[in-house]
């Protein structure tokens, strides 16, 4: 079988989707942030069907494959980080301000804090499964302010206008990467999971043998030289193929969540 990095070499993911006729979104290829409202243009363009392949935080993902069944996750990141563990998961680390008081989460009660948006397993999900574990719900703070983006989330904690947020581990190592200052602005006093790692989704109209052509060509992306330098721009060391039953620790977390807001 022809391997994708003999016939793409030095050509990047990217240009391969391009190459089949997909339409992708997200394959990493620089390392400057994205627009704060691109997530949300990007999925109702991914649902609309004007997307065949994106990026989408593992909680959308499981809402959609669980009600409209026909999308198919494909691989995900393996983070270059020891705390990684060559696993394709990442965390939620509970950040404050550095110069702050709070050593716990247990600290962070009756306090201000803040999360990017609902529909996010990292900034709200596994918080909310966390505290219903100790009794609690999101009553348990003060306030809940609504970010929009883990970024605004972590310049809120920053600026000192709540107390503390959960944030996408990668997301803050890329912050931090981008401006090492932050390293010092910010503690982590908790970290929640690990979780499954935010996967590529393929549309429902992708033909099944252009979902395992482009799976392989992803999961191989790591052993060109180009390949390998597009990804640890971002901290990732290679997209692992995935399943759907890997993302059933999510999919529990939403449906206990559920369960016990409605009961």
């Amino acid at each position: 079988m022809a391997t994708c990095a003999s016939r793409e070499e030095g050509q990047g993911a990217s240009s391969h989707s391009r190459q089949k006729g997909l339409r992708a979104a997200d394959i990493p290829q620089e390392r400057s942030a994205r627009p704060l409202n691109e997530v949300g243009k990007r999925e109702r363009q991914f649902d609309a069907g004007d997307i065949d392949l994106s990026w989408i935080c593992g909680l959308p993902y499981v809402e959609k494959v669980d009600h409209r069944g026909s999308i198919a996750v494909s691989v995900a990141p393996v983070m270059s980080a020891e705390r990684y563990r060559r696993a394709p998961v990442y965390f939620s680390d509970v950040v404050v301000r550095a110069d702050s008081a709070f050593a716990s989460f247990a600290d962070l009660r009756e306090h201000r804090w803040a999360f990017n948006e609902p529909r996010s397993h990292s900034g709200f999900n596994v918080v909310l499964h966390h505290l219903r574990t100790l009794g609690y719900d999101f009553r348990y703070f003060g306030e809940m302010i609504e970010a929009g983006t883990h970024q605004s989330a972590l310049r809120m904690v920053i600026s000192g206008s709540v107390a503390g947020a959960a944030i996408d581990s990668t997301v803050l190592e890329a912050e931090v990467r981008s401006d090492p200052r932050l390293s010092t602005m910010v503690r982590t006093i908790a970290t929640l999971g690990p979780s499954p790692a935010p996967p590529w989704v393929f549309g429902a109209n992708v033909a099944h043998t252009v979902r395992e052509t482009v799976t392989r060509c992803l999961a191989e992306m790591h052993r060109s030289e180009q390949g390998a330098t597009v990804l640890g721009g971002w901290g990732i060391a290679e997209l692992r193929p995935v399943t759907d039953a890997f993302y059933d620790t999510i999919r529990r977390m939403r449906h206990e969540n559920h369960h016990l807001e409605t009961s």
